[in-house]
């Protein structure tokens, strides 16, 4: 993973995020755009499986629904957001081309 990748990686999900981490995840994913989106889902499931909103009368409120609404939103933009490795507009891929295979004869 180059440092242009890593650098749109630590934009989109935070200066915190571990940089082994980040490249291990790349060498297995092999696109910038799905390390960050496995990145987020993870942070969306941690949030998730803890109470969004605990209060204890007369002495602290804590709410954790508007980080949850950001993380969706970010994956959202996420989507539309350009990564560095993406292919270009009309660069030549790799498809992937299928036709079924007919007997050159009628079997009876």
């Amino acid at each position: 993973m180059d440092l242009i990748l890593l650098a749109w990686l630590r934009a989109e999900l935070g200066t915190t995020t571990d940089e082994q981490d980040l490249a291990s995840r790349y060498a297995r994913l092999g696109r910038a755009r799905a390390v960050a989106a496995e990145v987020l889902a993870e942070r969306r499931a941690k949030l998730l499986a803890e109470p969004l909103r605990m209060t204890v009368d007369g002495v602290v409120t804590i709410d954790q629904s508007n980080n949850l609404a950001g993380l969706e939103r970010q994956m959202a933009g996420l989507a539309e957001a350009t990564a560095p490795d993406d292919p270009a507009v009309g660069e030549a891929g790799t498809e992937l081309v299928t036709a079924p295979l007919l007997a050159v004869r009628r079997t009876r």
